[in-house]
């Protein structure tokens, strides 16, 4: 596998200052800051950050594949991070994997978030997975849910999973490049959670 990233260094801190959480270690993150929040009146969101067409690359090239490119774009994202925050595997999605990642933004409220998951999506957009002379771009979506009082960690996971299916629906079936060829860029999409049973689409990115 070969990232093709044309916005490869960052003046964060290094990926490897606070590692990738496991999901049950993240879980135990977002009720540690839900317990803070309550506490001290503070605000606290989270981003759920779903790769669309990760299945279909690691059909193509493998499970392995799969694991790197999770891997690659956790770095990436981590970089784009204050040292506080936190991400990591979400958690199992209705498909039954942890492919998903979770970002937690202690005391971001939700216009605050949804900079951070629009500068989450530009850095994406810069990033393709090569392998075997084919390129492919990721088709990105983050859900994004704001914490309010009584509001379990559950319930924020499942707010943000639920802006995620907002975004884009299934209307960007994933399909491959060729590497030799202009690629498209990244199709990307960032919905919120609010208090209002329907969230908004706040703003997409890529090809048309």
């Amino acid at each position: 596998m070969a990232a093709s990233d044309t916005h490869p260094y960052s003046n964060r801190p290094p990926s490897d200052t606070v590692g990738c959480f496991t999901p049950t270690a993240l879980r135990e993150r977002l009720e540690e800051e839900i317990s803070r929040a309550e506490r001290h009146g503070t605000q606290l969101s989270c981003l759920l950050v779903v790769i669309e067409n990760l299945d279909e690359v690691a059909r193509e090239h493998g499970g392995e594949l799969r694991e790197q490119t999770l891997e690659y774009v956790a770095q990436a994202l981590r970089r784009e991070l204050r040292r506080f925050d936190r991400i990591g595997r979400g958690g199992q999605n209705p498909m039954g994997s942890d492919d998903d990642l979770l970002i937690i933004l202690p005391g971001a409220d939700g216009p605050r978030a949804e900079i951070v998951g629009r500068r989450a999506l530009e850095r994406l957009r810069t990033i393709k997975v090569e392998a075997r002379g084919t390129r492919w771009p990721l088709y990105v979506s983050v859900g994004l849910a704001a914490w309010r009082d009584e509001v379990s960690a559950q319930s924020l996971l499942a707010q943000a999973r639920a802006a995620t299916r907002r975004v884009n629906g299934d209307d960007h079936p994933a399909a491959p490049e060729d590497a030799t060829q202009p690629g498209s860029e990244t199709t990307a999409a960032v919905s919120v959670v609010t208090q209002s049973s329907s969230p908004p689409v706040l703003g997409r990115t890529g090809p048309s």
